[in-house]
């Protein structure tokens, strides 16, 4: 039992929520600067990591496990790829690296790609058309949903099929809009990709936006259909060349040491002695991956900075108005002491006072910053949450009101009761 004029810890909660709701809208703002804080280290963490996940997610959903192989100069880019005199890497390359290692690489899918007017009687549209081998399936884990691949046999007797794209099927044989045609619907149907009829054999399921290219809109043929029908003037060393070649190790363990190895080859190859003057190179999907956790981690860093400065500041708007409501409780602080209460129970009044602005602050800056996190959603961007930033906000949203609200509640510790009661 306290003794009189002292208050137990209850008692100063009481006092502290009492004085914290008779001034509703001076509370609010003095912990504005710590809502603010929170509020955007919960916000920008959730939608960093939220933009991390996406990417992640689209590149594993073009292939797993990827070593893309390219020319190092010339060739155009994006979207359209017309291979001229500078491209180096050629068909011949893509079946050495598809007999090199058996073992270790699940797969191997030359690709030269080129946008062409797509055709079904009255409808059109523009396309990415995709010349490549079978296991374009796995390596870029483009399965179909309705009917086939082309083969192998397609590919050798250069085979005038096709699988189209989700989008390319309702373009060609709905109005473009979702529901307007099924897969089954083209099944057999005759598709003119600029002057050349070819026979629809497959067709993609819905990819959604990857952010890497419109899958829904490609139309995928045999390669040497591709070569021959479509093939600008595209040669190194009399050989048909193409874009880009798609590697699928067995092994994710093993995806540098292969690149490494894939390198050699094609140096070898290229009759090349100097690893800082290629004219092809690799790339890793897991260096991709890496590169993009250091930038996402850089950034949450660099937020986390930005919402600290902002808690200080909040803390120190905290310990302003708490010693503004010292000033204003002067008489009542003499009261209190003259009734028996010792300093401790006057600071231990106002710091429960401070923390407790602090920690509310925290928690409606949490709630805020969830709200603004799932705002995210108009970008196109899922947020996803992680509990050790939210806990370290809030925890030092708490002790910004411990450490900024002790000064405050020591100057009325120590305050002169008989001065204290004179004071008007």
């Amino acid at each position: 039992m306290p003794r009189r004029g002292g208050i137990g810890l209850s008692g100063a909660f009481t006092i502290a929520w009492r004085a914290i709701v008779g001034t509703p809208l001076r509370s609010v703002l003095t912990a504005l600067g710590v809502i603010i804080g929170v509020a955007a280290v919960v916000a920008l963490t959730a939608i960093g990591q939220g933009s991390t996940a996406g990417v992640t997610k689209n590149l594993e959903s073009l292939g797993t496990n990827l070593l893309t192989v390219q020319s190092a100069r010339g060739g155009g880019g994006g979207s359209l790829v017309r291979a001229g005199p500078r491209q180096t890497i050629t068909v011949e390359d893509a079946e050495a690296l598809a007999g090199a290692f058996p073992d270790r690489v699940a797969g191997v899918a030359p690709s030269v790609t080129s946008n062409l007017q797509a055709k079904v009687g009255p409808n059109n549209a523009q396309v990415s058309v995709v010349g490549t081998w079978p296991a374009y399936e796995t390596v870029r884990n483009s399965p179909v949903e309705t009917g086939a691949y082309f083969t192998d046999a397609d590919v050798s007797g250069r085979k005038r099929v096709a699988v189209i794209g989700h989008q390319t099927l309702l373009d060609l044989f709905g109005d473009g809009t979702e529901g307007s045609a099924t897969p089954e619907q083209a099944l057999g149907q005759k598709v003119r990709l600029g002057s050349v009829t070819f026979t629809v054999s497959g067709v993609l399921p819905d990819k959604g936006n990857s952010g890497f290219g419109n899958a829904n809109s490609q139309v995928l043929i045999p390669l040497s259909t591709y070569l021959q029908r479509f093939s600008r003037t595209n040669s190194a060393g009399g050989q048909p060349t193409v874009s880009t070649v798609y590697l699928q190790a067995t092994d994710a363990k093993d995806l540098t040491q292969l690149q490494t190895d894939v390198t050699d080859l094609l140096m070898t190859r290229h009759d090349l002695s100097d690893p800082d003057s290629l004219d092809f190179q690799v790339q890793n999907q897991a260096d991709s991956l890496a590169s993009l956790n250091s930038i996402t981690n850089t950034l949450t860093l660099f937020v986390g900075a930005i919402a600290g400065i902002s808690l200080l500041v909040g803390g120190i708007g905290i310990m302003n108005i708490m010693l503004v409501s010292v000033t204003e409780r002067t008489r009542e602080i003499g009261v209190r002491k003259a009734l028996g209460a010792r300093p401790r129970d006057i600071l231990t009044q106002f710091l429960v006072e401070a923390s407790l602005l602090s920690i509310g602050g925290g928690v409606i800056g949490m709630l805020l910053g969830v709200a603004l996190a799932f705002g995210g959603k108009a970008l196109n961007i899922t947020p996803v949450f992680s509990l050790p930033p939210m806990l370290i906000a809030f925890a030092f949203s708490a002790l910004v009101g411990v450490f900024f609200g002790y000064y405050p509640a020591a100057r009325a510790a120590k305050l002169d009761p008989v001065d204290s009661l004179r004071y008007e």
